[in-house]
């Protein structure tokens, strides 16, 4: 009678501590998720009450400043963006393997490789008038949108630095420091947008002046942080010999993770072209931007969880513990499930009035109401594929990411949006349709990614290649 009872008790205990680490993993995911999503929305903040300020201006400053937002995003920002991504690979695993001086090698390599990037963008925005010109937009919107763009090349010339330095404080899980800097930042830039804008007559170009203002100053905060802080004692160690040395592993990361996020930006902005070949262009451009602007509202929060996953994943996997990085992978899934499915049922449940937000037209009120069922369904999916993204950033997954991306979107959801929108007369709701099920494509093929992964196979060999690089670099100063 004693044998069935203790193989019980075993069973319950091992019941308990699978919990318990499970408890323990939320809280770590939890404790970095909540403060990424506030640093992201700080962030973005920055371009949106500038926006929202120049409208005060008039159509044209405000039509202007939009277009050259969006196409500074599109062609700049989201590029360097993207391949500081690779920091959230290297770093993120070198910190779980103890390797710190790595940290501050990778981010300095990140900043100088960053740097150079950023000069065939600033010719582009240069002439940006022109070219917007040629793609057959408004001639004055787009000179407007151009000098919007040239007065933000010293914000450009902050990114390198500060996308670098948010890697490296959240690969080591120092998600405070950040939250404060970019909060700080926002506070900054709200009066001094106002006084350039209003007290110095600059108008655009004053707004333009106080994003980069308030980018380099978040710079500084964080770069003051970095430099006297004990926390970063061990990881801010600069060997130039060794920076030089990273250039092609950090490319190696860094391109495949820039492909893989501009391909999911840049199809958002084809959709929007689309929709203003339909015939009441103003009305479907207009309900389209509303429900991307819902959907890109909400995904800061999948990303903060994403941004989580993606450090505790690298980190696990470099300190060698392949069952904790998936731990991470299932307790980060759960939230990515059960957050978007809240928001959904909100979001329908409000569906009749939501509209009114955005705009006191019952035709656009009662066209957002119709969208609002598929914007459920991108919201949850969008989601999931958000975390599953982090979770290949961790892994060093960003190849196979670009590949998912692509065929996602170029192959399936793109050209299925444009038959069921045209061919279909679905408009804008067959826009939406053919993007959803480009998401859909995209979180399915990552779930089958992450769900055939050796996890054991990856903690080998990202220890191999952490302690590897270690000793070569020991040889060399030697």
């Amino acid at each position: 009678m004693e044998k069935p009872l203790l193989g019980r008790k075993d069973k319950e205990e091992k019941w308990k501590i699978t919990w318990s680490a499970f408890g323990k993993e939320l809280k770590k995911v939890s404790y970095m998720a909540v403060p990424m999503v506030a640093v992201t929305v700080s962030q973005y903040l920055l371009q949106v009450i500038s926006v929202m300020m120049v409208g005060h201006l008039g159509k044209l400053d405000l039509s202007g400043i939009a277009l050259g937002s969006s196409f500074a995003n599109v062609t700049g920002f989201s590029f360097v963006f993207g391949i500081a991504g690779a920091l959230e690979t290297l770093c993120g695993q070198a910190y779980g393997a103890q390797q710190y001086q790595k940290l501050g090698t990778y981010t300095y390599c990140s900043i100088i490789c960053l740097i150079p990037v950023c000069i065939p963008i600033c010719i582009l925005w240069i002439f940006m008038d022109k070219l917007l010109v040629l793609l057959g937009q408004d001639p004055e919107i787009a000179m407007v949108a151009g000098r919007y763009a040239i007065c933000l090349i010293p914000a450009l010339f902050a990114c390198p630095f500060l996308q670098s330095f948010v890697r490296y404080f959240q690969c080591q899980s120092l998600i405070f420091p950040m939250f404060f800097s970019s909060s700080a930042a926002v506070c900054l830039h709200i009066p001094l947008c106002w006084t350039l804008l209003y007290k110095t007559k600059l108008g655009i170009i004053g707004a333009a002046l106080s994003t980069g203002i308030a980018f380099w100053f978040n710079v500084i905060l964080l770069g003051i942080y970095m430099r006297y802080s004990s926390s970063c004692e061990k990881s801010r160690a600069l060997i130039f010999k060794d920076i030089f040395s990273c250039i092609k592993e950090f490319f190696s990361y860094g391109l495949p993770s820039a492909i893989m996020l501009c391909l999911e930006w840049w199809s958002s902005e084809i959709l929007i072209l689309l929709s203003g070949l339909l015939p009441d262009s103003m009305l479907e451009t207009s309900v389209l931007s509303i429900c991307l602007t819902i959907v890109s509202l909400h995904f800061f929060v999948p990303y903060g969880i994403s941004a989580a996953a993606s450090t505790r994943v690298s980190n696990e996997l470099g300190a060698g513990n392949p069952q904790a990085a998936r731990l991470s992978v299932i307790v980060a899934m759960v939230i990515a499930i059960i957050e978007p499915i809240i928001v959904a049922t909100a979001l329908f449940s409000c569906r009749h009035v939501f509209g009114y937000i955005f705009s006191n037209e019952k035709q656009v009120v009662n066209y957002v109401a119709e969208m609002i069922p598929l914007l459920c369904i991108s919201v949850l999916i969008d989601s999931i594929q958000a975390v599953l993204s982090g979770v290949a950033r961790g892994t060093g997954c960003q190849h196979i990411g670009a590949y998912v991306n692509l065929g996602a979107f170029y192959l399936v959801g793109i050209p299925l949006a444009a038959v069921l929108c045209f061919g279909l007369n679905l408009r804008g709701q067959g826009l939406w349709i053919g993007i959803v099920a480009g998401i859909s494509v995209q979180a399915s093929l990552l779930a089958l990614v992450t769900g055939f992964t050796n996890w054991q196979k990856q903690a080998s060999n990202v220890r191999e290649r952490m302690f590897k690089v270690a000793i070569t670099a020991d040889n060399e100063s030697a």
